[in-house]
Order: structure tokens, then C-alpha cells, then sequence
């Protein structure tokens, strides 16, 4: 029998695109693909290889679920994919026995790739994770000061929702500014951030205290 993979992912079309990802590895099976930590908990009764689960969940963290299947299927292998980029999450995720982290953004030939990597007895994780991790161990980080901020209020605005999930188009609708202003201000936050994607500068942001993420 292929590997089984359960996805433990609330927001649906966040769920299809990685149901998409292992309905297309020929050496995977799907066992479940479901929304809540509820679920997850009876799903994992079934012993899946492979545990995909984002952090935000409706009823629940999903650092618990990776910790409930370390106590009734030690064998499973979890992988975390969500939008928190911030050593808290990653840091509890870590310790629960998430052995890969992935942000949403990746592509589907990456997440695909990563599953392949963890079964394997790899640890994927996403290369701005990485890279702050080793920064924190080698070299920490100061706090920002606020008065230190690069950012103006209007980027950081911008930024904070769009580290809340929202697209540019969104963002422009919620703030009242055109999708084309959004995107000139994106831009900015890349370069003061000096970061290439949309991660990156969330994950910078959270990591200098310019802005705060809350589950």
C-alpha cells in the first residue's frame, strides 16, 4: 500500500490545492482531507504516514493535533503548512514533533517535493524559516524599537492583512485604495525588508516586533 496522507487544512481552497498536490504523486493515497482539530483527532485513529496540518484552526490549534499524533500514531510524520511564520509557532510546532514547516505560498511542486523529503526521513522546511532559525542561533536578533520601524503605518496596515490571508485585491477593497496602490506598496515593504515574497516579509515583520500575528 502507498503511504496514507491526512490534511488537516480549515480554509477549502487552501484543502483542494493540496488534495490536488497528493492525488497527483502516484506513490501517495489520501486517507482524509478534513477542516477541524475535532476531526483530526478521530482521523488519526486510522494511523495516517503522512499528517499535513495548518496551525489556525477553527476549534483548536493544530500543534495539539500534532501532539495527539504523537501519542496514538508515533509512526505518523506531521508537517506543518500555514501562514504563521513566527518562532513562537514554529518553535511550539517543533517541540510538539512536527518534523517539516512549510508556508502556504510554496508552490505545488514544492509541497509535493517536501512530502517526498519527509517520508524519506527528511525535515523540508521553508527557506525563510530556515534561514531565521540558523540567524537566531548564530547571531540574536534585537528587538526593534519603534522608532526603528522602516515601514510606514500605511505598509505596516497593508502588511498586517495581508499576513492575515488576504490578497492585494482585498487588502485594497478593506482600506479603500486601488488594487494598483496595494501593489506599489508591496513592493516597498519588499525592498525595505530586502525579501523576495510575500512570507518573507511577514516573517521579517513578526521577527523585528513590527507586527503581531495572533492565532
Amino acid at each position: 500500500m502507498p503511504p496514507s496522507v491526512l490534511i488537516v487544512e480549515d480554509d477549502p481552497p487552501t484543502r483542494k490545492r493540496l488534495e490536488a498536490v497528493v492525488g497527483n504523486l502516484p506513490n501517495l493515497s489520501l486517507m482524509a482531507s478534513i477542516g477541524s482539530a475535532t476531526e483530526a483527532r478521530a482521523a488519526l485513529r486510522g494511523k495516517p504516514d503522512v499528517l499535513l496540518v495548518d496551525l489556525g484552526l477553527p476549534d483548536g490549534s493544530g500543534v495539539d493535533v500534532i501532539r495527539e499524533a504523537q501519542r496514538v500514531s508515533p509512526g505518523t510524520r506531521a508537517m506543518v503548512i500555514t501562514v504563521f511564520v513566527d518562532e513562537r509557532h514554529v518553535m511550539d510546532a517543533i517541540a510538539a514533533g512536527a518534523m517539516g514547516y512549510l508556508l502556504k505560498d510554496g508552490s505545488a511542486e514544492y509541497v509535493g517535493h517536501s512530502i517526498a523529503e519527509l517520508l524519506a526521513g527528511g525535515s523540508p522546511i521553508s527557506a525563510p524559516i530556515a534561514r531565521h532559525l540558523l540567524q537566531r542561533f548564530q547571531r540574536p536578533r534585537p528587538a526593534a524599537r519603534a522608532g526603528d520601524a522602516p515601514l510606514t503605518a500605511r505598509e505596516l496596515e497593508i502588511l498586517t492583512q495581508i499576513a492575515k490571508g488576504f490578497s492585494v485585491a482585498e487588502v485594497g477593497e478593506l482600506l479603500g485604495i486601488s488594487a494598483r496602490t496595494v501593489t506599489t506598496h508591496v513592493q516597498h515593504i519588499y525592498r525595505k525588508l530586502e525579501v523576495k515574497s510575500r512570507s518573507e516579509a511577514v516573517f521579517e515583520a513578526v521577527n523585528l516586533g513590527l507586527i503581531d500575528l495572533k492565532d
